[in-house]
């Protein structure tokens, strides 16, 4: 019997792993599906001109020959089962001022191969490359001489020429085309500010589309999310065998007092004692695998709070074995990060475990809420702007400048990981990390993760603006408390003075 009761554990975790994975895929789904629906709802309904373009900014394009040519526009409109009608790009504008007033511009619009024949023989640049961050225009040079008269010519699907700003406005069709910059009078030495819109009639059919495919891919992922989390807490199973099932979030330890503690979450870590000087450099390739299933559990915890959100608006209640889930998930993020550079807090190699190991020098709970307030649940993300900022200091990431109106993307690098780098170095030459900046990167992570924790929706106390150093939880009391003894001078591998 006892065996038959463990087959049938063992079964429901096999298949627990595989419906968590299953819904994870969906998870990732879910998130590109409605991060490029919203994208493009946004574009469509705030990006519009006063005419109804989508239109991008001005360009300086300038070549010392006789024309600018950009030879790869293609569309394919009427293509065997293409679902979008003829009309779905709309019409196209492209705005052209010569940067000599004296020199009046032309632009025009014709099949590829008309184009081609046009010019063979004549100088002309090739618009191959076009990047707007930074910004840069790469030409291909095809030598000759002047070319006849554009004006002249009688293959133009759609053309202006004159002095100022000439706007060329075509209705897209398929086809192989070509887009012709030069001086209306066939001179050398093409230089004009060039402005492309279109009207794009279906991007809002296709945003909608997206965001529709996107929920119910969210609906698919919360259910399989939802049935995987309660596979891998049902039924009943003996401590050993919640030890040795690696995959299954044993039940944790009894949650710690909430009163002592700065804030109801316990995040913890025990420095090593003798650290390798080198193994903090390959740290990054010995946890590709541990980030590869990162990849996976992270959209599934997030798609799993937005049905925790929902249970909790509705019942005051978060769901319990999503909140174990969820908390298994954020200790795993915690163990990699430590052995990381989040910390480079221990040698040890992180297990592949939801498991709370005692054994492991990193330990992270958070003590679950009996009850929870309904109206929280939709600000906490609200009023956590605040601890952003911080964060955005702390984690690094990318600021955007906008020079010219170009923007610019400039990665950074957070106070967490410049701490840890220089901790890395003292190991490298001394085998010792640095007391000061242990105690110090443990707070750091301490804010971040409490900043999750409520923002998961986790607990309602509002995370404190506050650093708690040290390896160990502090009580919150406890300048008035006398301790039974005074505390070592040193931490294993940490180095004091």
């Amino acid at each position: 019997m006892a065996l038959g009761q463990r087959t049938l554990n063992s079964g429901r975790r096999t298949g627990g792993v595989l419906v968590l994975i299953i819904g994870s895929i969906c998870a990732l789904i879910t998130i590109g599906l409605l991060a490029g629906g919203g994208f493009l709802m946004w574009a469509d309904r705030t990006q519009r001109d006063a005419s109804g373009y989508l239109a991008s900014g001005s360009t300086r394009l300038a070549s010392a020959s006789y024309a600018v040519v950009a030879t790869d526009v293609n569309i394919a409109l009427s293509a065997p089962d293409w679902p979008v009608a003829q009309d779905a790009l709309g019409t196209v504008r492209i705005r052209a001022t010569s940067v000599d007033p004296g020199n009046p511009v032309f632009i025009g619009i014709a099949s590829r191969s008309d184009v081609t024949r046009y010019l063979q023989g004549t100088g002309w640049d090739q618009l191959t490359n076009l990047r707007f961050a930074p910004f840069g225009v790469t030409y291909q040079n095809h030598p000759g001489g002047a070319p006849a008269s554009p004006q002249a010519q009688s293959f133009w699907v759609a053309r202006a020429s004159g002095a100022g700003t000439e706007t060329l406005a075509w209705k897209a069709a398929s086809g192989q085309w070509a887009i012709v910059l030069m001086n209306a009078g066939a001179t050398p030495a093409v230089s004009a500010d060039v402005a492309v819109g279109a009207t794009a009639p279906m991007l809002f059919g296709l945003s909608l589309g997206l965001l529709i495919a996107g929920g119910v891919a969210l609906l698919v992922a919360a259910l399989l999310l939802v049935a995987g989390a309660r596979l891998l807490h049902s039924g009943p199973m003996s401590a050993a065998g919640a030890s040795s099932a690696g995959w299954l979030p044993a039940p944790p330890p009894p949650p710690p007092p909430l009163g002592p503690l700065s804030y109801p979450l316990r995040i913890e870590g025990t420095p090593a004692a003798t650290p390798s000087r080198w193994l903090w450099l390959v740290k990054w390739f010995l946890l590709i695998p541990h980030f590869i299933v990162l990849i996976f559990l992270i959209p599934a915890m997030v798609v799993l709070t937005l049905v925790a959100g929902v249970a909790i608006l509705c019942t005051g209640h978060y769901p319990r074995s999503i909140f174990d889930f969820n908390v298994a998930v954020m200790r795993w993020w915690w163990r990699v990060g430590y052995y990381g550079y989040s910390a480079l807090g221990t040698d040890q190699y992180p297990p592949f475990s939801f498991s709370a190991d005692a054994a492991y020098p990193a330990t992270l709970d958070v003590p679950y809420p009996e009850r929870l307030s309904r109206g929280l649940v939709l600000v906490k993300w609200l009023l956590a702007i605040p601890h952003y900022v911080v964060l955005a200091l702390l984690l690094g990431g990318t600021a955007v400048a906008v020079r010219e109106g170009i923007a610019y993307s400039v990665p950074y690098t957070g106070l967490i990981t410049v701490l840890v780098v220089i901790a890395g170095f003292a190991m490298l030459f001394t085998t010792r990390y640095p007391a000061g900046i242990f105690d110090l990167v443990m707070g750091l992570n301490r804010w971040v993760y409490r900043v999750m924790a409520y923002v998961l929706l986790m607990r309602d106390e509002y995370p404190p603006f506050r650093l708690d150093l040290g390896g160990v939880e502090r009580p919150r009391a406890a300048e008035s408390q006398v301790p039974a003894s005074p505390p070592p001078l040193t931490q294993p591998g940490v180095a004091r003075g």
